[in-house]
């Protein structure tokens, strides 16, 4: 489905793991998880650390119904840019710290070429990187 909130999709997602009736959901993405008070608000109002703390609340229920329902939920989530940073790594997700807490698995998926068939493009080559794994014993 497609809800108008943040809000109302983990909403969804909690009731779609509370019912056992699935075994995989898919949030794309969590970019686009946009609080209902960003959405209320007029243009140019500041709403700093709005979609962590919605992602912070949420997932604190959520892990709870997913270990119990044994179902996988996979968040997919965009790189953005940290402006002006001279050392570290300048790439960061939305949502806060929250999601890289809460999550089992983290997978940092990079496209490194295209595919070709003679002159058309019909696939992607792409690195994944394992960035977090609690579920498996490490370096195997």
């Amino acid at each position: 489905s497609q809800p108008d909130t943040g809000e109302q999709a983990l909403e969804i997602t909690d009731t779609l793991v509370r019912s056992n009736a699935i075994d995989v959901l898919v949030v794309d993405s969590v970019a686009a998880l946009v609080p209902r008070a960003e959405i209320e608000g007029e243009m140019g109002d500041s709403h700093v650390g709005l979609q962590a703390r919605l992602m912070s609340q949420s997932l604190r229920k959520l892990t709870g119904s997913i270990s119990r329902s044994r179902c996988m939920v996979i968040f997919i989530n965009q790189l953005r840019m940290k402006i002006g940073v001279m050392y570290g790594n300048p790439e960061t997700t939305t949502g806060g710290n929250a999601l890289k807490f809460y999550a089992s698995v983290r997978l940092d998926i990079r496209r490194t070429g295209a595919i070709k068939d003679r002159e058309e493009v019909t696939g992607n080559t792409t690195r994944v990187k394992v960035v977090k794994n609690k579920v498996a014993p490490p370096f195997k």
